[in-house]
């Protein structure tokens, strides 16, 4: 059986409304959340993900109202996270009508967290989002990944919206996600994120290769190829795209139907 990719538009939200920006910074706003994703569903996107990019950072609680009113008008899977500490915020999310939960900062803090979580709720419903950024710092710790212009680094796990190192080896963390009972990886590098060049190839495919869960690759795609790219050198099991669906330079059947047509199987 050939599994088929998944194309997956991600909300960055801010104050209920969708915002997008450059290497996590420049936040411009891009509309209503509940809005973007019906259009998504229309379009035959395979997920939408929610993601309170500033929840963490800023503290606050989770936007419980605003995945209902998603949920209530959504017919496809939904990922949700942002500021979720605990598993009583999980259970809330999952109950509000998530699907899946995405844990970033609070996982890094708390890997038991992940764990509980697949115990209480089961592994289809933990994504564990990694952040990551190139350190070109000696660390015989870490996994080096090397670059497309031949030289090597490795990847550090970073926090906070990006805002806070953690020393945190990208390629290792994955695998322990793995084995604390993640089901998915959700992949953003900071180094490519908003800026349309592509997704950063080299630390997806290193996270895919040396993990046995789905990786989805995010941050950078700006044109239809960038997803071909993801798939096929990247070798994830789905891409993830904001600011190219949010603004309409192409809709999820335009990138569906190009992977088609490039031997990728999609679900049409």
């Amino acid at each position: 059986m050939v599994l088929t990719r998944r194309i997956i538009p991600c909300l960055d939200l801010k104050d209920g409304r969708v915002v997008k920006g450059t290497n996590f910074l420049g936040l411009r706003d891009a509309g209503d959340p509940v809005e973007l994703a019906e259009r998504y569903n229309e379009q035959g996107a395979d997920e939408v993900v929610f993601l309170d990019i500033t929840a963490s950072k800023e503290k606050r609680g989770i936007i419980v109202d605003l995945i209902q009113r998603a949920a209530d008008r959504l017919f496809l899977p939904l990922t949700v996270g942002g500021g979720l500490r605990s598993l009583d915020d999980i259970q809330q999310i999952l109950r509000a009508g998530a699907d899946k939960v995405s844990l970033n900062t609070a996982a890094v803090h708390d890997p038991s967290l992940i764990t509980k979580g697949a115990e209480s709720f089961g592994t289809q419903c933990i994504v564990v989002a990694m952040d990551v950024r190139r350190n070109f710092t000696e660390n015989a710790a870490a996994v080096p990944v090397r670059l497309a212009d031949g030289r090597t680094c490795w990847y550090e796990v970073v926090i906070y919206g990006g805002s806070k190192p953690t020393g945190i080896d990208a390629v290792r963390w994955a695998k322990e996600a793995e084995e604390r009972g993640a089901g998915e990886i959700l992949l953003t590098s900071m180094e490519t994120d908003g800026t349309k060049n592509g997704f950063d190839i080299a630390i997806t495919r290193a996270i895919s290769e040396s993990a046995n869960i789905p990786v989805i690759a995010s941050g950078g795609v700006g044109t239809l190829e960038h997803f071909y790219d993801g798939f096929t050198h990247g070798k994830a099991d789905a891409c993830l795209a904001a600011s190219v669906f949010h603004y309409g330079e192409f809709t999820v059947h335009d990138v569906k139907e190009y992977l088609n047509g490039r031997g990728i199987p999609v679900r049409l």
